[in-house]
């Protein structure tokens, strides 16, 4: 394996890594980013840290202030709105595609999804694998990785809200119909079906994140 590739290897486990730590508010939003803390932590050399706080400061999860440092991004529950505006005209396009272009073992993948549904555990974390297939089924990776970093905007901000999530169990549950017809190949009611779930469940989470 070549120095290029065991340099970019670690900067995706960085890069990983330390995106895990802001969404699941682990790194709180605001907080100061120590490099050095991060590099012990995660066991890698500066490059790599800096490289994924590079993609991470583009993807806004982090801020760079000359002369001050970094910091994490921090959360407004407003950008909830402006982020599902977005999500909403690309989610329904990424299902109808992977209805039409999912491989016989994506559409497998759909399926057993299909299948943890309702059946408790960690809503959010199925959300988010549900999401993630369809992206990958849909064999467009300027919409996937496009959808992805809307995707991590938004989890940040309902994670504000997890340990209500229990309100959110409806709202998950709708993707069951969603992934059905995507593997039934079924293009245009998946992109119906899609639409329907993003806004219901922006208004699911927002009226957690009301009371929270």
């Amino acid at each position: 394996m070549s120095n290029i590739s065991i340099v970019d290897l670690a900067a995706d486990r960085a890069y990983l890594a330390i995106r895990g730590l802001i969404v699941s508010l682990e790194l709180p939003p605001e907080a100061v980013i120590d490099e050095r803390a991060l590099m012990q932590r995660l066991a890698l050399g500066r490059t790599p840290v800096r490289e994924a706080l590079r993609r991470l400061a583009h993807e806004q999860l982090v801020e760079v202030f000359p002369r001050r440092g970094m910091f994490v991004s921090g959360v407004d529950v407003r950008d909830l709105a402006r982020i599902s505006e977005v999500r909403e005209a690309l989610e329904p396009e990424a299902a109808r595609l992977a209805a039409e272009r999912a491989t016989d073992g994506e559409r497998e993948q759909l399926a057993a999804l299909a299948e943890e549904i309702g059946g408790g555990g960690d809503l959010m974390g199925l959300d988010e694998r549900v999401h993630r297939a369809i992206y990958k089924a849909a064999h467009n990776d300027l919409m996937e990785k496009t959808l992805n970093e809307y995707y991590v905007l938004a989890l940040r901000i309902w994670m504000i809200a997890l340990d209500r999530a229990e309100d959110l169990e409806e709202a998950v549950e709708a993707h069951r119909d969603v992934l059905s017809t995507i593997v039934h190949g079924n293009g245009d009611d998946a992109a119906v079906l899609m639409r329907a779930h993003v806004q219901d469940f922006e208004q699911a989470m927002r009226r957690v994140l009301v009371t929270v």
